[in-house]
């Protein structure tokens, strides 16, 4: 897992889209004032910066040292994130935390595992919360074009498989058959504008894309990128709608 995202946080830091605000006061909401939350597989802070200003702590997660890295560069200043290394195998390491959130990171993880060491380490009132794409998210307008480049450049070695992938369990299914059973699901709609540069930046903070993975051929691959994307649609701008779920997960 240390080497999943070799070299992509600046970029996953940049282009990645954030959840809204809508989102973020959703969790802050569930959370309350004086949590301390675990944010599990943080990354450059994507949750964790904002949700920092409405909570008394963020312990920001990762295993990756770059992610890291670049979440305290943007959050410099914040006082109430602390920006530790780890995984979901380390938990009982951590200092003690009310909460936890997890985005995108929660499909890299033995699931089961984590909710079960969870439920030892959270206490009775404690929240499990998860956010990113709702559960049947429509693709990119530009995926039919960029997904075969990318299919190109990223051998079998590279192409990791997370657990979502390998049992079509999807997270709220998991969450039912785990102790977190009691579920609240909210959903929030915001509309991106990406231009090429954004659709660009975007890949190489792909798993599989990775300017760690590409080694010497980042430029290859990005030249290769730019030139279906401008076939495909000169105008360099992609509009759309991306919807964002919030489930929250206590126990009965």
């Amino acid at each position: 897992m240390t080497n999943l995202f070799g070299g992509a946080a600046p970029y996953y830091a940049k282009y990645r889209p954030g959840h809204g605000a809508e989102a973020i006061d959703c969790l802050a909401r569930a959370f309350g004032p004086a949590s301390r939350v675990l944010d599990l597989g943080c990354g450059p802070g994507t949750v964790a910066i904002p949700l920092a200003a409405a909570v008394r702590e963020v312990i920001a997660v990762d295993p990756d040292a770059g992610m890291l890295a670049e979440g305290g560069r943007v959050a410099a200043g914040t006082p109430n994130i602390r920006w530790l290394p780890g995984d979901s195998t380390t938990l009982a390491a951590l200092p003690p935390f009310d909460d936890v959130v997890m985005g995108r990171s929660f499909h890299w993880m033995d699931r089961r595992a984590v909710l079960a060491e969870l439920d030892r380490l959270l206490p009775p009132d404690g929240a499990v919360a998860l956010i990113g794409p709702s559960r049947d998210p429509g693709e990119h307008p530009w995926e039919p074009v960029v997904r075969p480049v990318r299919a190109a450049f990223a051998s079998d070695e590279q192409v990791a498989v997370n657990s979502f992938q390998a049992t079509g369990e999807h997270h709220d299914d998991v969450l039912v058959d785990s102790p977190f059973d009691r579920l609240e699901s909210s959903r929030f709609e915001q509309g991106l504008t990406w231009n090429l540069d954004a659709v660009l930046g975007l890949q190489l903070s792909y798993s599989y894309t990775t300017p760690g993975k590409l080694g010497d051929r980042v430029a290859e691959f990005t030249d290769a990128v730019r030139r279906v994307l401008v076939a495909d649609n000169p105008s360099g701008v992609w509009e759309e709608r991306a919807v964002t779920e919030v489930l929250i997960a206590r126990r009965s």
